[in-house]
């Protein structure tokens, strides 16, 4: 197996857990919302719409593998990491509410899921999206040209 090949292939496994890890964020959130009523906050859904098309976008990107994908989807990733980490900082009490476009229905503060007392649903968000942004930079640039 040639150099080329190796890369090729570190690059499509690395899109392959990026698409991974949207897939469960995707999932997780519909069944927080679908099956177990909670009912999403503003910026909840504006990271949504962040992650939801990164499914697809993603997929596309796998089957052939074409590295150009990350050119789509790194900026869908860093835009839901901008909100997830504002709405973290609002979760934590760092930024106040009022400064947050959650006036009206559920406020962007409230802490519905808190695993082992620190895992909470912003936090989650930072991590998936996080991990989805490193995922593609090492696409970029250990995949061959």
């Amino acid at each position: 197996m040639n150099n080329i090949q190796i890369t090729q292939d570190r690059g499509w496994m690395f899109v392959f857990i990026a698409w991974l890890v949207a897939s469960v964020s995707t999932l997780g959130a519909l069944f927080l919302g679908e099956i177990m009523g909670y009912t999403p906050c503003v910026l909840c859904w504006y990271q949504r719409i962040s992650m939801f098309p990164l499914v697809l976008i993603l997929a596309a990107g796998l089957f052939p593998f074409d590295r150009k994908v990350v050119r789509y989807a790194l900026p869908l990733a860093l835009a839901g990491w901008l909100l997830a980490i504002f709405h973290w900082a609002v979760a934590s009490g760092l930024v106040p509410e009022r400064a947050t476009p959650c006036s009206q229905g559920v406020p962007c503060s409230v802490e519905l899921i808190s695993w082992f007392g620190f895992l909470t649903l912003p936090l989650l968000s930072v991590l998936a999206f996080s991990t989805i942004i490193a995922l593609l930079v090492l696409t970029h640039f250990k995949a061959s040209k």
